[in-house]
């Protein structure tokens, strides 16, 4: 029988090959762990502090001047020849650039320093600095500490405001203030008593306009629109009242207009409770991410502004019938007119919201007024409606107050929010003349093929 010879250490040589193995590992270890210490200890050390510490908004194509402040730089070893420098990075070029992003600096315990900077486009965005080392021995740069997030800057990019904003908003409110004088003195105020009186069809305008549109805002978009402040801008305009275009695309495609400003003027009026419920209920899932106050004298200021023209219109009825019946006659090529100037000036006056839209806010301003005229439309023929009511309905649903949803988010946010969130509602406002336009000019062509006498739903009786 062989006799083995066992090692003298054993089973304590399986602890040193242990050892052996691991020890250079877990030395690396320790010496990554305190040098990741150290530059945690430099980041914690390190402070910086800007002049002024809140910076006004910056225009779109100016500059600005920013004063930095760095502390505690001292603590980096300098060689012969070597050099320390503060980079600036942005973290969206697109909104702003600083002009000199990396500028050299001295190794002392203060440092003074500024960089300029200049506005691209609407928005924010942050400008954070680090500390670059250039060792001439090595040949190489090293980034020796990183700014935490609480040493960035936040910058504001906003753009001017210029006299053709000023123009557009009272020309258009001169030329709306004009076509509901005209409306009024359309209006036949037995119709109108008679429709309060059996309030079936402004029922059913209330029901889709404040139950279907917010719904289907808030839907459209959570589903398509991915920052919160586009959100907020579509939400608003679904809980808005409708619209006053929705009085003259009634009139034009033959529907019922007594029917239809009856219905404006009730949403109107009910907007004052309708949307502040909306708002703190549905809408707080959006607004807890933003910081609107309600326009309440906005909508009260709209629904005077809607009410007195018709109001000089009814009197001008009253007591002239004969000028009444001429502001009749020029009405419908007035209103076509207007939606007409409406657009194209609003298309002029925002060029820069174009640089905002994306495929889906497109689809998101094209789908809100189409599914609010089929979903308005066919809620009324549901219950039995005329044609005349149903048209009513369906525009009176599906036309919006894009101008009462502007109006509110231009007036209770500040720049550049008040621009940004507007994206919507202008992307709304140019897709909703669509689907009625098509109709007419539809209509339009098919009466050549049409025997003469024989009217169409767009004829006005």
């Amino acid at each position: 029988m062989v006799r083995v010879r066992m090692c003298p250490l054993w089973p304590i040589h399986y602890v040193f090959m242990y050892l052996a193995v691991l020890g250079p590992i877990w030395l690396l270890s320790f010496e990554m762990i305190g040098a990741a210490a150290q530059v945690a200890s430099k980041g914690s050390n390190w402070n910086v502090t800007y002049q002024p510490a809140k910076p006004d908004p910056i225009l779109v194509d100016k500059d600005e001047t920013i004063d930095v402040r760095l502390v505690n730089v001292a603590g980096i070893q300098l060689g012969p020849n070597d050099k320390l420098y503060v980079e600036y990075i942005v973290e969206d070029p697109n909104i702003a650039e600083v002009s000199t992003p990396v500028t050299e600096i001295p190794a002392e315990s203060v440092v003074d320093t500024s960089f300029n900077i200049t506005g691209n486009f609407l928005g924010y965005t942050k400008i954070c600095p680090s500390i670059n080392y250039f060792s001439a021995k090595d040949n190489r740069n090293t980034t020796e500490i990183l700014t935490e997030e609480k040493d960035c800057l936040t910058i504001a990019v906003i753009r001017e405001s210029t006299a053709i904003d000023k123009a557009f908003t009272y020309s258009v409110a001169g030329l709306v203030a004009i076509i509901y004088v005209n409306m009024g003195a359309a209006l036949d105020m037995s119709t109108v008593r008679d429709t309060l009186k059996r309030p079936i069809g402004p029922t059913i305008g209330f029901l889709s306009q404040f139950m279907i549109m917010p719904l289907l805002s808030y839907a459209i978009c959570k589903a398509l629109i991915p920052r919160p402040d586009l959100q907020l801008g579509l939400f608003i305009t679904g809980c808005s009242p409708g619209g006053g275009a929705s009085n003259i695309w009634t009139l034009t495609l033959g529907g019922n207009l007594d029917l239809s400003i009856t219905m404006t003027t009730i949403s109107s009026i009910a907007a004052f409770a309708m949307m502040p419920l909306w708002i703190l209920t549905l809408g707080k899932t959006i607004f807890d991410e933003a910081d609107l106050t309600v326009p309440y004298s906005k909508i009260g200021t709209f629904a005077v502004t809607l009410v007195v023209p018709l109001i000089i219109g009814i009197i001008i009825r009253r007591f002239s019938t004969k000028f009444a019946n001429i502001l009749v006659k020029i009405l419908k090529p007035f209103a076509v007119f207007l939606i007409i100037f409406i657009v194209v000036f609003a298309i002029y006056t925002n060029l820069y919201l174009f640089q905002l839209f994306t495929w889906q806010i497109l689809i998101a301003g094209f789908l809100l007024p189409v599914l609010g005229y089929i979903l308005g439309g066919g809620f009324a023929l549901a219950l039995k409606q005329s044609w005349r009511d149903t048209v009513a309905i369906a525009i009176e649903t599906g036309v919006q107050n894009t101008g009462l949803a502007i109006f509110a988010l231009r007036f209770s946010m500040p720049q550049p929010e008040a621009d940004l969130t507007t994206a919507l509602p202008v992307a709304v406002a140019i897709m909703t003349p669509l689907l009625p336009a098509l109709l007419i000019v539809g209509d339009f062509f098919n009466d050549f093929n049409r025997p003469s006498g024989i009217k169409t739903y767009g004829s006005m009786k």
